[in-house]
């Protein structure tokens, strides 16, 4: 528990609201989501701001353990600051210096987050990754032709797959920037239970309409929860540990590609009153529900203010956080950093390689089924066929990852995943009649697409230097990317079956395309680094750099190339 605190009320002015802690009142659904009281403060005595800014910064909370004990930040022109703060916080001192904590004392708290943080994360995005591609074993169940008319060309499904990343795009930046300034068991909770109740939604659709509604609902509050969640895991691991965490979690992906296809035909099996399709979104979507609700009960908030860690360990895990960087930590944004996260070209660069491995991993998600039905098996037994590249590409995305961590690279290892991701849909373009031969590129696909995807969360994670900069530049690169699963959606007409020629051209070509601009992004990161190194010498990897005002273009910050 925090020691006790015997200072007066905290005032946090936000530009143009004050929050106020202490004894006073407090509306309940505000406590336990903020732990704050917002009260209007005078507008007009902060011209800094834009007034069209002042409503919704009502909404950007700060959480009260958070800001009472937590250390004087001046950030007037870019964030909140405190009043009557005292300037030695006894949890977080200013020195950080932890030479008596021993390298035992940090493998026993790596060991207590993994137990906490990643089973709830991983669950919750293999449920996810359920919600989000099941449109594909429903399509061989039926949905078309109970929901779409039959849907001959396919276009119908088609969009109704797409709707999700229309809004997934549009939201997932303004979402990731808002989640600094909520508890992140909240954020990441409500935004499950929400998916979950979108996607239970669509076992009750009879229109095309009412499918697009649930698949743009589901879209919406995913969006809330995969940039919040690369974000979380930059509080708690650091850029060694961060790639294989990543890797484990989007790992859940291919498992949930493996688990779906088994799911879809242990359905096809069940006699029941109920269409399959039907089913198979209830059967997805309640656990998703369910583990949001836990969610909100264990999952640690940030390390300044979670209960769950000791103060000794707290100590810890804040020096953790600062190694390699420091900077705008907690309910605080810095316009700049936005600033730079949309200035900064690699962003971009970055947003061109996700758009490639996404085209293809939505073609995946979607097709993957389909393509090998198109292998002359039955529906139900192309269903259990999709167990096999799934498994294999979650075992190739930890192995990378891992290698990765060790390694502290991540642009070479992606140029390769990305390679192999690509000859996989060229053996499907040549070979028309080798029918293992085709699905034996089923495997290259699978490994290299989810690989890439683990790689690039990694890479982006903490090579931006600052949390805020963090927030706004890995959903945008994701936001691009996400553009590539609208097309991907596309790329499979039923019209074009079997042969798929343009699909697989498409996505082979985005592939090796994702695999140069990787080759490019890690040559640009290699000269910075040794550019600084010749004008500044190289610094020591557990030093604290300062990143509040540069983010990662500050002298002593080195990315991982």
């Amino acid at each position: 528990m925090p020691p006790a605190c015997n200072a007066p009320p905290v005032t946090v002015k936000t530009g143009c609201w004050s929050t106020r802690s202490g004894s006073d009142p407090v509306n309940r659904f505000r406590r336990i989501m903020l732990g704050t009281k917002v009260v209007p403060d005078d507008p007009t005595s902060h011209p800094s701001i834009p007034l069209p800014f002042y409503f919704s910064l009502y909404f950007l909370p700060v959480d009260r353990m958070y800001m009472d004990h937590y250390e004087h930040c001046d950030t007037r022109q870019d964030g909140p600051s405190i009043e009557g703060a005292s300037e030695v916080d006894p949890l977080i001192p200013l020195d950080l210096d932890l030479e008596s904590d021993s390298e035992a004392q940090e493998r026993r708290l790596l060991k207590k987050l993994d137990k906490r943080i990643l089973p709830i994360l991983c669950l919750l995005y293999l449920f996810a990754y359920l919600d989000r591609s099941n449109l594909g074993n429903a399509r061989l169940q039926g949905l078309p032709g109970d929901v779409l008319g039959g849907d001959p060309t396919g276009v119908l499904f088609d969009w109704v797959n797409s709707a999700f990343f229309f809004t997934y795009i549009l939201l997932q930046i303004p979402f990731t920037v808002l989640s600094k300034y909520y508890n992140p068991r909240i954020w990441i909770g409500c935004s499950a239970i929400l998916w979950g109740i979108c996607s239970l939604s669509m076992a009750g659709a009879h229109t095309f309409t009412s499918l697009i509604i649930a698949r743009l609902g589901l879209g919406t509050f995913e969006a809330a929860f995969g940039g919040a969640v690369v974000l979380y895991f930059s509080f708690y691991y650091t850029k060694a540990e961060c790639g294989t965490r990543i890797a484990y979690w989007f790992g859940f992906a291919a498992v949930a590609g493996a688990f779906g296809g088994l799911i879809a035909y242990g359905i096809e099996h069940i006699n029941v009153s109920i269409a399959n399709w039907r089913l198979l979104f209830l059967l997805e979507g309640t656990p998703t529900v369910l583990l949001g609700l836990l969610c909100l009960f264990i999952l640690p908030d940030r390390p300044e203010s979670t209960q769950f860690l000791t103060a000794a360990e707290r100590k810890i895990a804040i020096s953790r956080m600062n190694r390699g960087t420091s900077g705008d930590f907690g309910a605080v944004v810095r316009r700049s950093h936005v600033i730079a996260a949309f200035q900064d070209w690699r962003i971009y660069v970055g947003g061109v390689i996700y758009f490639g491995l996404n085209c293809a991993l939505a073609s995946l998600s979607a097709f993957l089924p389909t393509i090998i039905g198109t292998m002359e098996h039955e529906d139900a037994m192309a269903q259990l066929l999709t167990v096999p590249p799934y498994a294999m590409a979650g075992l190739v995305l930890i192995v990378t990852s891992y290698s990765s961590d060790r390694l502290q690279i991540r642009g070479p290892l992606l140029v390769c995943t990305s390679t192999i991701g690509g000859l996989g849909y060229l053996i499907l373009l040549g070979a028309t009649r080798q029918q293992d031969v085709r699905y034996g590129a089923t495997f290259l696909i699978t490994s290299g697409t989810y690989s890439s995807i683990g790689l690039m969360n990694a890479w982006f994670s903490h090579n931006l230097g600052s949390e805020t900069k963090r927030a706004a530049g890995i959903p945008l690169y994701g936001a691009i990317g996400q553009i590539g699963g609208i097309l991907g959606s596309h790329l499979y007409p039923l019209t074009e079956g079997p042969a798929y020629t343009s699909g697989f051209i498409v996505s082979a070509s985005l592939l090796f395309l994702a695999a140069l601009c990787a080759l490019l992004l890690s040559v640009s990161f290699r000269l910075d680094n040794m550019q600084r190194d010749k004008e500044h010498g190289k610094p020591d990897p557990d030093d604290m750099v300062d990143t509040s005002e540069l983010a990662d273009k500050a002298p002593g910050f080195r990315y991982v190339p």
